[in-house]
């Protein structure tokens, strides 16, 4: 079997996704804007600081409740804001524990993904370490967490979902070339060796376009990414569910078969061609 490379839903060669924190009432603008160009998000809440009323300056449940039903997903991003780093480990595990819980109570639904408060995993000052983060935030049925901090253009899927590096922050001045080198990158024409998927994460706060006056730059990202037959437009638990069952792909000693013991269809391509594995399928003559 020559090289194989994970493709989106559909055979799709790259993701775009949106990552915006604190659960404010100007997501509600930025998820009318991001639905008109097609495009997902994941909204990072922090469940203490829910609103009981709309008109405030935070979403009420009633509201994430509605963005979750419009297609965007809701996320843990600590009960009171906590960076876990920055406390002992107990206080890090309740902050987001007490989040999760809330949400699905408030919610009625499961809530999987997250997103690291202030400094995160960045520095370690309160007594706790990353490995010890990790490993709680894995027992407490956390399967990612978006980090920060390294922005660059590699467009990379994460090898650690615990430390998920995003593409850029929107204000970051190197976001709308990277935007662009993304959306005009034909994977499928790189050498064959670099054909693997591509990802454009994109992560903020929605206040910000308010303090900066640059609502036209969500807009103007927006339109470079959008409408790319090439590109599938997902939440972030969507990318990480559908690539951690991708790896659960079993195939056989020679590479000619693939069997799919997962929900999710599956997309594969080799230097021969593209494969799609249904659930439960086996797939034979891979090549």
């Amino acid at each position: 079997m020559s090289n194989l490379h994970m493709r989106f839903p559909g055979g799709k060669t790259k993701a775009v996704t949106f990552s915006y924190d604190d659960g404010v009432a100007q997501d509600l603008r930025l998820a009318a804007i991001a639905e008109e160009y097609g495009m997902r998000c994941t909204f990072n809440i922090n469940s203490a600081f829910v609103a009981e009323t709309p008109g405030g300056d935070k979403l009420t449940w009633t509201q994430i409740s509605e963005l979750i039903a419009r297609g965007h997903e809701a996320a843990v991003h600590g009960e009171y804001h906590i960076a876990p780093g920055s406390v002992r480990t107990l206080v890090g595990l309740r902050d987001a524990l007490n989040c999760r819980l809330q949400m699905e109570e408030k919610l009625g639904r499961i809530v999987r993904g997250m997103a690291y408060p202030n400094s995160g995993v960045t520095r370690f000052t309160g007594g706790s370490d990353y490995d010890t983060v990790r490993r709680y935030l894995r027992d407490i049925g956390v399967v990612y967490a978006r980090t920060l901090g390294g922005d660059n253009n590699g467009f990379l899927l994460p090898e650690d979902w615990y430390r998920w590096m995003p593409t850029a922050h929107h204000n970051n001045p190197h976001a709308l070339d990277w935007a662009r080198e993304f959306a005009e990158m034909n994977v499928r024409e790189a050498y064959i060796d670099n054909r693997y998927p591509r990802l454009f994460y994109l992560w903020g706060h929605s206040y910000e376009f308010d303090h900066c006056g640059n609502w036209d730059r969500f807009e103007a990202l927006c339109e470079i990414l959008s409408g790319r037959e090439d590109v599938w437009y997902a939440t972030n638990i969507e990318i990480c569910d559908y690539t951690q069952a991708f790896r659960s792909l079993v195939f056989s000693a020679d590479g000619t078969r693939a069997y799919n013991p997962t929900v999710q269809e599956l997309c594969f391509e080799t230097e021969t061609g593209p494969y799609t594995v249904r659930s439960g399928e086996t797939v034979s003559g891979i090549r």
